[in-house]
C-alpha cells in the first residue's frame, strides 16, 4: 500500500489534471499550440504518428536535445524523461527502471530505427551501448507494455534510437571534447548526394576513457552508414549499416568503507570482469505507396553479435570466460491501409526472425592479493559448450479508428510463436554435478498480446487517453540452458503482465507544455529459484504490482528563461515471490516468501529539473542548471536496509558563435556529491554493495560543421 505522503502526492498529481481540462481557461488555443501538441513519433506503429493519436505515455528527445545535453552515457539523457532511470555501471553500462526496479532482466526492448537491436531471448542489459546514441537523430520511448507491436520484452518500455537522415546537401561536421579521468571523445560525419534520387551520410564515434575508478578503461569504436533514396513518387528505400566495437575493463563494487574512503578502489585489475563486444546490424527499409490508402513496407535485416567477457558477478563463487555469438536472419512485413477523410487506418503486419548462436564457457582460476583480483589463468575445462537457434514468427493488426472529431479508438493483438532447437554438445551432468546441462531438445513457446486504447481530443491542444495493455517475456537462451546448479530450467514459461494506464496532456497558450500518466502493472509467472526436496529449481511463481505516476512539464517563462520538470513517484510491491539464499545459521540453503514487501531496487521518486537560461544579449549562448534527484529504495527483498538516496547538480554551457562553430563545456556532479548508482545486499548478509557514481567532472568541447 501506499504511504500518505505517495497518497497525497497521487492525489495532487489528479487535482493538477482536472485542472487542466478545464475549458474556461484554454477556449483561445491557437492553431500554432496545436502544432506544438502534434509532434510526430515512428515507435507507436513503426511510421511517423502525432503525439495526440496515442493513447499511451511516450517520451522523445530531440536532435536539438541531444546537441546542448552532449551524453556521454545513455542516462544523461534519457534521465530527462520522466518515468526512466538508467544508471551508469562504468563506461557506457548501464541498467534500467522504467515502471520497473532497477534490474538487469529482459523487460526492455532497445531499438534502432524501430528494429530491435537483439532478438528475443538474447537480451543484454547493456544493450544501449551497442547503439550510437550521440549521433543519433533523436531517441523515443514508450513506457509501459508495448508488446502488441514489438513482441516479447516489451514489458517496462520500449527505446527507440532514430538515425540521422543522408543530407540533401554535401555537409561534414566534426566534434571534440576532452575531460577528467582521461576522457576523450571525437564524433565524425558527413555526407551529401549520390546522383538524382539517393543521398548518404556516414557517422564516425570513437570515444576513450580511463574512469575514476583504478583499472577502469573503457572504449568504444562505432560506425553508422546511412542511404535514403527516393525512386520516384512510389518507392522509396532507407539503407542503414550500424557497427560498434565496445570494450570493457571490469568494474566492481565497493562495501560501506571503501565506497566512504576509498572510492576510486577496484578490486578487479588486469582482465578480470572484462568484456569485449562486436555488433553489425544491416537493414534495408523498403516503402511502396500505392495511390493515397496503401503502403507496402518490407524491412529485411541482418544481426551479427559476439561476446567474449568474464562476468564480474561470478568471479568469487564460479569463475569463468564464456563467448558466445549470434547472427540473425529477419524481416518486418506490414501493409497499411489510410481510411479515406482521416478516419483511421489499419495495419497489417508479419515479423520474423531465425537466430543461430553458439555458446561456450571454460572455467577459470583467479589469483587474488590483498583482496584484488590480479590475474586468471584458463583450466581447460569447458562447462557449457551448446547450441541453440530460435525462429520466430509474429502476426499482428493494429487499427486507429476515428470515432468522432474529439474521439479516437486503437487496437491491436499480436501473435507470437518462438521455436527453439537447443544442442548440448558435452555430455549431460550427473546429478550432483554443480553445472547441469538440458539434454538437447527442440522447444517452443506462444503468446497472444491484446492492447485497446483510447483518446479524447477535448481541447483544440489538450487530450486524455487510456489504455489497457498485455505484455510477455520468453525465457532467455541463457536461462534455459546455462541454469548453474539448478534443475528444470528448460520447463520455464513464459513471464506476463497486465497493465492500465490513465493520461492527460497538452499545451499552455504554446509556452506550457504537460503530461501526465497514472500507470498500475501486474506481472505473473516471474522466474523465481525455490527450494524443493534439497534441490534448488527455477519455476515461473512470482507476481509484483508496480503502480505510478509520472508527471512531465516544460514552461518557457519568459525570453530568456525555461523550465522543464520531469518526476516520478512509483509504489512496487511483492505479491507471491520466494527467495533462495544461503543461511549462516544451517549453513544451508533456505527459503522466503516476501509477499507484501517492497521491490527491492525500485526507487521511490525521481526527478529531473532543469532550468535553462539564453540571453537575448548574447546570441547563441545557452546555460543549463540541472537538479537529478533519486528517492530512497530497499536493498533487498527482506526490506530491512535501504539506499538513501541522492541529490546531484549538473551545469552545461553551449555557445554557438555561428551557424558553423560552436563551443560547449559540462561540469557534472558540481558538488562533488558521494552517490552510489546501485546499492543491493544479498538476502541475510548485513553487508551493503555499492556501485559509486562519477565524482566532480568536468569535460569540454567544441563541433564545426563545414
Amino acid at each position: 500500500m501506499m504511504d500518505n505522503n505517495n497518497k497525497n502526492f497521487v492525489c495532487s498529481v489528479v487535482c493538477f489534471a482536472a485542472v487542466t481540462i478545464s475549458p474556461v481557461t484554454h477556449a483561445d488555443d491557437t492553431a500554432a499550440e496545436n502544432k506544438a501538441v502534434e509532434q510526430v513519433f515512428v515507435t507507436t506503429t513503426r511510421e511517423e504518428k502525432k503525439l495526440s493519436e496515442l493513447s499511451e505515455s511516450v517520451g522523445v528527445l530531440t536532435d536539438n536535445d541531444l546537441k546542448h545535453i552532449s551524453p556521454s552515457h545513455p542516462a544523461e539523457a534519457l534521465n530527462r524523461i520522466a518515468g526512466v532511470h538508467i544508471n551508469n555501471l562504468g563506461g557506457e553500462g548501464h541498467m534500467t527502471a522504467i515502471r520497473q526496479p532497477i534490474t538487469t532482466a529482459g523487460v526492455y526492448l532497445f531499438l534502432e530505427d524501430s528494429i530491435p537491436t537483439r532478438p528475443t531471448g538474447f537480451f543484454n542489459h547493456n544493450g544501449l551501448y551497442e547503439i550510437n546514441i550521440p549521433q543519433s537523430s533523436r531517441i523515443e520511448v514508450i513506457k509501459g507494455p508495448a508488446s502488441a507491436l514489438y513482441g516479447s520484452d516489451a514489458i517496462g518500455g520500449v527505446i527507440n534510437v532514430i538515425t540521422k537522415k543522408a543530407p540533401d546537401k554535401t555537409q561534414a561536421h566534426v566534434n571534440l571534447e576532452a575531460g577528467s579521468y582521461g576522457w576523450r571523445r571525437g564524433l565524425f560525419s558527413g555526407g551529401g548526394k549520390l546522383g538524382e534520387h539517393t543521398a548518404a551520410r556516414i557517422d564516425f564515434n570513437y570515444t576513450d576513457n580511463e574512469g575514476f575508478r583504478d583499472e577502469a578503461k573503457y572504449d568504444r569504436s562505432s560506425v553508422n552508414i546511412r542511404l535514403d533514396s527516393q525512386l520516384g513518387d512510389e518507392f522509396s528505400v532507407k539503407f542503414i549499416t550500424s557497427y560498434s566495437e565496445i570494450n570493457q575493463a571490469g568494474v566492481s563494487s565497493l562495501e560501506k568503507d571503501d565506497y566512504e574512503n576509498n572510492v576510486e578502489k577496484n578490486f578487479y585489475h588486469s582482465d578480470i570482469g572484462f568484456r569485449e563486444v562486436e555488433a553489425l546490424r544491416l537493414s534495408a527499409e523498403m516503402e511502396y505507396m500505392l495511390g493515397q490508402s496503401h503502403l507496402f513496407t518490407a524491412t529485411p535485416f541482418y544481426r551479427d553479435n559476439t561476446m567474449l567477457m568474464m562476468p564480474s558477478w561470478m568471479v568469487t563463487y564460479d569463475p569463468n570466460i564464456r563467448e558466445y555469438g549470434f547472427q540473425s536472419y529477419g524481416a518486418l512485413l506490414k501493409y497499411r491501409y489510410q481510411f479515406a477523410q482521416d478516419a483511421g487506418e489499419i495495419i497489417l503486419g508479419l515479423d520474423v526472425d531465425s537466430t543461430p548462436s553458439d555458446y561456450l564457457e571454460e572455467g577459470i582460476e583467479v589469483t587474488h592479493e590483498d583482496g584484488i583480483f590480479t590475474r586468471y589463468e584458463r583450466t581447460g575445462t569447458l562447462l557449457y559448450d551448446f547450441e541453440a537457434t530460435q525462429t520466430s514468427k509474429s502476426p499482428y493488426v493494429h487499427g486507429d479508428f476515428r470515432l468522432t472529431d474529439q474521439w479516437l479508438v486503437n487496437a491491436g493483438v499480436r501473435y507470437d510463436r518462438f521455436e527453439v532447437d537447443y544442442n548440448n554438445r558435452l555430455p549431460e551432468s550427473s546429478a550432483d554435478y554443480s553445472h547441469r546441462r538440458p539434454e538437447s531438445r527442440k522447444l517452443s513457446y506462444e503468446n497472444t498480446s491484446p492492447k485497446l486504447g483510447v483518446v479524447y481530443q477535448f481541447l483544440p491542444t489538450h487530450n486524455a487517453y487510456a489504455n489497457y495493455r498485455y505484455a510477455f517475456r520468453a525465457p532467455t537462451v541463457g536461462a534455459l540452458f546455462r541454469p548453474g546448479s539448478s534443475r528444470d530450467s528448460t520447463q520455464l514459461r513464459a513471464v506476463n503482465s497486465t497493465s492500465a494506464e490513465l493520461g492527460f496532456r497538452g499545451v499552455f497558450h504554446k509556452n506550457f507544455s504537460y503530461e501526465v500518466a497514472l500507470y498500475d502493472m501486474n506481472i505473473e509467472d516471474d522466474i523465481v529459484s525455490i527450494i524443493d526436496d534439497d534441490t534448488r529449481r527455477i519455476v515461473n511463481a512470482g507476481e509484483t504490482q508496480h503502480k505510478g505516476v509520472e508527471l512531465g512539464f516544460d514552461w518557457v517563462f519568459s525570453q530568456n528563461w525555461q523550465l522543464g520538470v520531469s518526476y516520478t513517484n512509483t509504489d512496487q510491491s511483492y505479491k507471491d515471490f520466494s527467495y533462495v539464499f544461503f543461511s549462516r545459521d544451517c549453513f544451508c540453503n533456505q527459503q522466503i516468501n516476501f509477499a507484501g514487501n517492497q521491490v527491492a531496487k525500485a526507487p521511490d521518486s525521481l526527478t529531473n529539473m532543469r532550468l535553462a537560461y539564453t540571453p537575448q544579449s548574447v546570441e547563441g549562448l545557452r546555460v543549463e542548471l540541472e537538479w537529478v534527484s533519486m528517492g530512497e529504495y530497499f536493498t533487498d527483498q527482506t526490506n530491512t536496509q535501504k539506499y538513501d538516496g541522492h541529490n546531484l547538480l549538473n551545469l552545461r554551457v553551449n555557445y554557438d558563435v555561428n551557424d558553423s562553430l560552436g563551443f560547449y563545456a559540462r561540469l557534472a556532479n558540481i558538488t562533488d556529491e558521494r552517490y552510489s548508482t546501485y546499492t543491493s545486499n544479498q538476502v541475510n548478509d548485513p553487508d551493503l554493495s555499492y556501485r559509486p557514481g562519477k565524482p566532480q567532472t568536468l569535460s569540454a568541447g567544441f563541433n564545426w560543421s563545414f
